[in-house]
């Protein structure tokens, strides 16, 4: 039987989110319900509301979130009811090319849901990310909730689920920044905060913050970096020229680029060592390109990566993570700026936008 709840939705390109009635269908054989405990509002929700993924409105917003497994279908075997889950938008398939060669943080065929939200009117929903936790509840694959330990904070490590998992994973996984080495991040919103945090963890000896707000700059230091350059009133070649002057001229031995605009993109790139390796996390909108002389491209070793939710693999991370952060060895819950209301996510965007949080999380009653 379906069940209605509360939920944010967006109907149309640019227009204001809605609060309205969302309904849940019976999970299919595979499919889970689960009651949502907290969901942060991440820059993607704003880049779907805005038309920055693509058109297929409405949408149900919301991605970065914990709960409780509530009702399952009857072919489920990866949770059970009552278990305490994140959520997270790579559910591997298994059966892909990616897949079969057991590179499973490539699969580009994960699951989603067998059946579709809606509206009263059973107008169907797009789920952000094919989750949709903007919502009392929400469905979901089984292979889109991650177990991990029912103590820890749901505001915490929800986020696991999106944002800081990208820039986190962007530092460890596809840097691979090692013991001692040398790394730069461009832009300080949670992403970029949370790839401080990474390579920090991960035994960076200096870690450089470069942003334009210096209350970003002042407050990566909380997270791990080394050192600052608050680039505001800078050209990029000045900024260039400061990183690479932090690091005996070298350049840093990883860079990640943590915005996804062209010029953060050209100063990770060309800031780093001669055999450095760059990372870009941050994602970039549909119409941008990259345009540097090929020269530059070809006289230059190392690497370019680009991190696909930081190449994580969620039933590998979610669980080690938050047992890091019960240890107090990663702050997860320094990314908690503010708890809100369901009601209050519009008003979520416009203070993302300001950037005066990292994170505002909806936290749902019980």
């Amino acid at each position: 039987m379906s069940t209605t709840v509360k939920g944010v939705i967006a109907r149309t390109k640019g227009a204001e989110v809605e609060l309205t009635d969302i309904v849940i269908p019976d999970p299919g054989a595979n499919d889970v319900v689960v009651k949502i405990q907290s969901t942060g509002v991440c820059h993607t929700d704003l880049s779907y509301r805005d038309g920055d993924i693509n058109d297929e409105y409405p949408f149900l917003l919301g991605h970065e979130s914990a709960g409780v497994v509530e009702q399952i279908g009857e072919d489920v075997t990866h949770v059970e009811v009552g278990d305490f889950v994140v959520l997270n938008w790579r559910a591997v398939c298994g059966e892909c090319r990616a897949c079969r060669k057991g590179d499973t943080k490539n699969c580009f065929d994960t699951h989603n849901a067998s059946k579709p939200m809606t509206l009263a009117d059973g107008t169907e929903l797009t789920a952000a990310l094919g989750i949709g936790s903007f919502a009392e509840k929400t469905l979901v694959h089984e292979g889109q909730c991650t177990k991990v330990n029912p103590e820890a904070d749901p505001a915490a490590v929800g986020l696991l689920g999106c944002g800081i998992m990208a820039g986190l994973g962007a530092a460890v996984n596809t840097g691979d920044i090692q013991i001692g080495e040398s790394v730069a991040v461009f832009g300080l919103g949670g992403v970029g905060m949370s790839a401080i945090s990474g390579a920090k963890l991960a035994g960076a000896a200096k870690i450089i913050a470069v942003d334009l707000d210096e209350r970003k700059t002042e407050h990566a230091k909380e997270f791990g970096a080394t050192h600052t350059i608050t680039s505001k009133g800078m050209d990029e070649q000045q900024v260039i020229d400061k990183v690479r002057e932090l690091t005996d001229g070298f350049g840093p031995d990883v860079t990640i680029d943590a915005v996804g605009i062209m010029p953060t993109w050209r100063q990770a790139f060309y800031s780093r060592d001669h055999a450095g390796r760059m990372v870009m996390v941050g994602v970039p909108n549909q119409t941008d390109q990259i345009e540097i002389p090929t020269i530059d491209f070809y006289s230059r070793g190392g690497s370019l990566k680009p991190a696909w939710y930081g190449d994580c693999l969620p039933e590998r991370d979610f669980p080690a993570y938050t047992q890091l952060f019960e240890n107090g060895q990663f702050p997860l819950d320094k990314f908690v700026s503010e708890r809100i209301g369901l009601e209050d996510v519009e008003e979520a965007f416009e203070t993302m936008k300001r950037g005066d949080v990292l994170r505002s999380v909806v936290i749902f009653d019980e």
